[in-house]
């Protein structure tokens, strides 16, 4: 069988759950040393990378295995109203300093929470904690005293004689006397200050004068949304993206924006796929699909961000435009020998001039590091799967044995192992299921055996039932659709429903 298949490192093995799996991503991508090497550089320096090989042989997993080398994102992206321009709203950037700064900030707006039994008993009645009659405390929700069932709302005029005074006080600073709040004073040092007491659950929450004013320089802030989080992966896959997914829209709003009835412009803004990778990896398989949407990637590359515009002219969110947010991504694209003529070529330019081509290898020198490399695989497919059982060694040699047959029929390769993995794994997983159906705690060799007689491609089970395509398809022709009937019903159909 030429190379021995277990060397010393695994001689007394038996089984795949003592084969070690690499910490590391990248060093779980099997037979791809230099597509490897290629991604860590392109990682390390933000270069882009165009892989192009058969599927299976690992495009993907180097693709989400280069996040592994990026810092994580250090920016969030938000959209701000613009009340002056509701449609143009604004971009802000936040980095991890301000962001920490903003919610010290906001803890500083929440004041402090105190015991109902705590408050002046004037404002714990107000607020409906406490029983006017009876002096019971019970939660605010509850309109009916629990203790002595008497009614615990108060009529609205039961103020105190200097009620209009707190109201007065409270409105300059931007606070209303309600149910759910209530403006008082107290005394300070030598000096009196604004207080107000709020509802907050079956707490109250003070707020004093410096606190209160805090608020208002918060609330005088134009609202704004987060359309990228600063806690993101920083891999995202748009393979198969629509135009939308993409490059982002504005939801439609029926009420078009109306400030009392619909959803304000900013609100309704989403990002696409090259918004939500700044400072992270785009991954598009099999770019060619996308077909002219290639060009709205290239803009991004070179612009370094990307426009987010209503996408449906229908819409309300057509007039709605955000210029200038971000889109700085490392871009990953994949994709088939045969369809590398259909990328763009100024797309393929920009990658060739600022990363690398990759062609994927799809096999490997028959050695024993590289069936070693072999036990790796399967053990990962395992493992990533859940459902199935560890595999005895004698069946990973069976697995070996069919990466050396893929090898020679396939890709014409001579003591080589296949690195079209992906149709492998799901040998693995069908000799595993076979393992399941039989109740075995691993998988065995006649597990694989049993495998490999039923997950074969439709055309060998064609090519053994039938000999050929031809013959197939032959048989599988209806008595209508054949012969002397096929050529009478399509050529000789008269006009008047009669043959010749």
């Amino acid at each position: 069988m030429g190379a021995p298949y277990i060397n010393n490192d695994y001689r007394d093995a038996s089984d795949t759950s003592q084969i070690a799996i690499p910490a590391n991503p990248l060093d779980r991508v099997i037979g791809q040393d230099e597509a490897v090497r290629m991604a860590q550089i392109a990682a390390k320096q933000r270069r882009h990378l165009l892989l192009v090989g058969p599927p299976g042989v690992g495009k993907s997993m180097i693709a989400q295995a280069m996040s592994f080398y990026l810092p994580r994102p250090k920016q969030e992206i938000r959209v701000v109203h613009n009340p002056q321009y509701p449609e143009r709203p604004f971009i802000e950037i936040k980095n991890s300093d301000q962001i920490k700064v903003e919610k010290e900030e906001q803890n500083l707006v929440e004041g402090e929470t105190i015991d109902p039994r705590d408050a002046p008993l004037n404002v714990a009645e107000r607020l409906n904690y406490r029983c006017p009659r009876c002096g019971y405390y019970s939660l605010p929700t509850e309109m009916v005293c629990p203790n002595c069932s008497s009614p615990k709302t108060q009529p609205t005029t039961q103020q105190g004689p200097f009620g209009d005074v707190f109201n007065v006080i409270g409105a300059a600073f931007g606070v209303q006397n309600s149910t759910d709040k209530v403006t008082s004073t107290r005394r300070v040092g030598e000096r009196e200050e604004v207080i107000v007491y709020e509802k907050y659950g079956d707490k109250i929450r003070v707020l004093d004068e410096k606190t209160l004013e805090r608020r208002r320089k918060m609330e005088k802030k134009s609202p704004s949304k987060v359309i990228i989080p600063i806690d993101r992966n920083p891999f995202v896959l748009a393979t198969g993206a629509s135009e939308t997914e993409l490059l982002g829209d504005v939801r439609h709003d029926p009420y078009g924006g109306h400030p009392q009835l619909g959803t304000l412009p900013y609100e309704r803004v989403i990002a696409g796929a090259v918004h939500e990778a700044h400072e992270g990896v785009l991954f598009i398989d099999e770019i060619t699909h996308l077909g002219n949407l290639q060009r709205f990637i290239l803009t991004a590359m070179q612009e370094r961000s990307f426009p987010i515009t209503g996408r449906n002219p229908q819409s309300a969110g057509a007039s709605v435009r955000v210029d200038k947010v971000p889109a700085e991504f490392i871009l990953v694209a994949a994709c088939n020998i045969q369809d590398l003529q259909y990328i763009l070529s100024p797309l393929r330019s920009r990658i060739v001039g600022s990363g690398y081509e990759m062609l994927m290898e799809v096999a490997m020198p028959d050695t024993p590091e590289n069936r070693l490399k072999y036990l790796q695989f399967i053990t990962q497919e395992i493992i990533s799967d859940r459902k199935i059982p560890h595999m005895e060694l004698a069946g990973a040699e069976l697995i070996i044995e069919e990466g050396l047959r893929r090898a020679r029929e396939i890709d014409h390769k001579e003591r080589a192992l296949t690195l079209r993995l992906r149709e492998l794994g799901g040998l693995i997983r069908a000799s595993g299921d076979i393992a399941v159906a039989s109740e075995r705690h691993l998988i065995e060799k006649n597990d694989v055996v049993e495998a490999l007689k039923m997950y074969l491609p439709v055309e060998e089970k064609i090519k053994k039932y039938y000999g050929n395509l031809g013959a197939a398809m032959s048989s599988e022709n209806t008595l209508s659709q054949s012969g002397e009937n096929y050529y009478m019903n399509y050529h000789n159909y008269r006009e008047d429903r009669s043959y010749d």
